[in-house]
């Protein structure tokens, strides 16, 4: 991990509100179960449990899972998973993929594979320009210019952005699955 994800789980006072993909793009959700990568205190999660969806939060922070946990939600269910590794997902079939602000780039085949026909995946997180503006220029952690443009095989691109949103560089993709 590129921080100590616990300390920081530890001590978080949010966000508490969704990313903006998922608030933007949830009503294109299909009915079903929705796989939640590094879903974290399940600020995402929440938001679409409260839309009718079951949630199964895969997450490698204790700390994240034990506030998960503690909010008791209907439909949000939380598992230790460490998505750095090779193990394979949760077979499916999900009527979405969530993956906001944690960039593992193998992982994205992966997760294509475990959508449901029609299914979505919903990507977001920092983008290049703000990992040189951090001080950071050569962090694997953030999205390159364009690279949400091309999904993984046998998913097609239905909604893209990047640019300055909240005093950071964002980008998302919206992806469905053929």
């Amino acid at each position: 991990m590129p921080r100590d994800w616990e300390a920081y789980y530890r001590v978080m006072a949010g966000p508490d509100h969704p990313a903006f993909v998922v608030r933007a793009y949830a009503g294109l959700v299909p009915p079903g179960y929705v796989l939640d990568l590094a879903g974290g205190a399940g600020r995402n999660a929440f938001f679409l449990a409260a839309r009718g969806h079951n949630v199964l939060v895969l997450e490698k922070s204790r700390e994240a899972l034990l506030r998960l946990a503690a909010r008791g939600a209907r439909g949000v269910r939380g598992v230790w998973f460490d998505l750095e590794s090779d193990e394979p997902l949760p077979p499916g079939p999900f009527s979405a993929v969530v993956m906001s602000y944690f960039v593992e780039r193998r992982l994205l085949s992966r997760a294509a594979e475990v959508l449901a026909p029609g299914g979505l995946f919903l990507v977001e997180g920092f983008g290049r320009p703000e990992a040189v503006r951090r001080g950071r220029p050569n962090s694997p952690h953030y999205w390159e210019p364009g690279e949400l443009l091309r999904p993984p095989v046998g998913l097609e691109v239905l909604a893209y952005g990047e640019g300055v949103r909240e005093l950071a560089y964002r980008v998302y993709a919206v992806w469905r699955r053929l």
